[in-house]
């Protein structure tokens, strides 16, 4: 092996090091309080209390209720809720890989593709894998019955982060009611899908789910840069796991938490809403809603 080569792997961690101090001190402040945070009521529940393995047993390990779970050449690996949901609370705390993680996606999401196979909806926070030179991007998306089978109809908005998510733990949640759905960072919400129509909202029930798998063909930059398993094992982390939910059992009276102050019914409190344009203003990535190159017939939301 070319020592040059051998010189570049050896400095890899030293650039990525320096590029993620550079890119996440850009705008070093973070967002406007909120003034509400929905995490503080919804208790923690336990790995086991609430989910098991679904695939990849062998790349997922469970250390003092903080779950690792990794990919390499061999397997990714995923995890599922022991029960489903038609409404809740879904959170955990993720840190991310630093470091080229270029075509591997770290998810934390709401499914019901195993019960509706070809027609299913989902409601998606995932960490798209990135260059050193380049910060993650999450992403969230909304599918409503097949949208996302098929001829994909996605309504994907993403966004950069006002930290590096490598550095610790944060907390990342879907708030998902029969009115709308709030996407929220450490509880500041970054993108609300209201309920305009039955025909673009999810309203059957889902599973909660975690996984790490490579998406090289769309992940980064449109697939340009694949997973480089040389940099293997990529590893995402997962502790914290909030949920709170109507499940299918559960009485007609079972609501959801609240996603905002008393009194402010559906929808964000101002300051809630000025958090979110913040976050908007300073760091959205992409909003399928200003796509010219979409077709907005399938997106009426819009």
């Amino acid at each position: 092996m070319p020592s040059s080569f051998l010189f570049f792997l050896h400095m890899v961690p030293l650039f990525s090091l320096l590029f993620s101090s550079m890119i996440y001190n850009s705008n070093a402040h973070g967002p406007p309080s909120p003034g509400y945070y929905p995490s503080s009521k919804v208790s923690t529940v336990s790995f086991d209390q609430g989910f098991r393995n679904l695939w990849g047993p062998q790349h997922q390990k469970l250390d003092q209720q903080s779950l690792t779970i990794w990919l390499d050449t061999t397997s990714g690996s995923g995890f599922k809720s022991l029960h489903d949901y038609r409404s809740g609370y879904f959170g955990a705390a993720v840190k991310l890989q630093p470091g080229y993680t270029a075509g591997v996606i770290t998810s934390f999401y709401l499914s019901n593709n195993q019960d509706y196979p070809g027609n299913h909806d989902e409601i998606d926070i995932e960490f798209l894998g990135t260059t050193p030179d380049k910060p993650y991007v999450l992403q969230t998306n909304v599918y409503i019955r097949g949208s996302g089978d098929g001829k994909i109809i996605g309504r994907e908005i993403k966004f950069h982060l006002w930290f590096d998510p490598t550095k610790d733990f944060h907390n990342y949640a879907i708030l998902w009611k029969s009115s709308e759905i709030i996407f929220l960072v450490d509880d500041v919400p970054i993108r609300r899908y209201p309920r305009k129509s039955d025909a673009t909202f999810p309203s059957r029930p889902m599973y909660l789910y975690g996984s790490i798998w490579d998406a090289s063909s769309w992940a980064t930059d449109n697939g340009r840069y694949k997973a480089n398993y040389t940099y293997q094992p990529f590893i995402g982390k997962y502790k914290n796991f909030k949920v709170q939910g109507c499940s299918i059992e559960s009485t007609s009276s079972c609501r959801p938490p609240s996603g905002s102050p008393s009194g402010h019914g559906s929808g964000l409190s101002p300051k809630q809403f000025a958090a979110m344009q913040w976050v908007h203003n300073n760091y959205l990535v992409y909003n399928y809603c200003h796509d010219p190159k979409r077709d907005h017939t399938f997106t009426p939301e819009c």
